[in-house]
């Protein structure tokens, strides 16, 4: 039932969206920017204050960093690997 409230939001956004495309919704990206940081301030809030979690920082800050660190190096190999057979594939035809 979550499923399908946040998607029927999702949809109703669009809708709403589409609806005032032509107007300046300028405004409406400062109100998420300052939502956003909102957010984060609260979840920064959350996770100070559970226990189980600042007990084990030490350990998931290394895990983090490995994960970060493994994730951007193999992005990095995808899309040196995937640049190598566009270019292979696309032969002389690119200037």
């Amino acid at each position: 039932m979550f499923v399908l409230t946040i998607i029927a939001l999702m949809l109703g956004g669009v809708g709403v969206g589409y609806l005032l495309r032509r107007r300046n919704t300028r405004p409406v990206g400062r109100i998420i920017t300052i939502l956003i940081w909102l957010l984060l301030f609260l979840l920064g809030t959350e996770v100070g204050g559970n226990p189980d979690i600042i007990n084990g920082l030490g350990t998931l800050g290394v895990e983090a960093a490995l994960i970060t660190l493994f994730g951007v190096v193999g992005s990095c190999l995808a899309a040196r690997f995937l640049w190598n057979y566009i270019c292979r594939k696309g032969g002389s035809d690119q200037s």
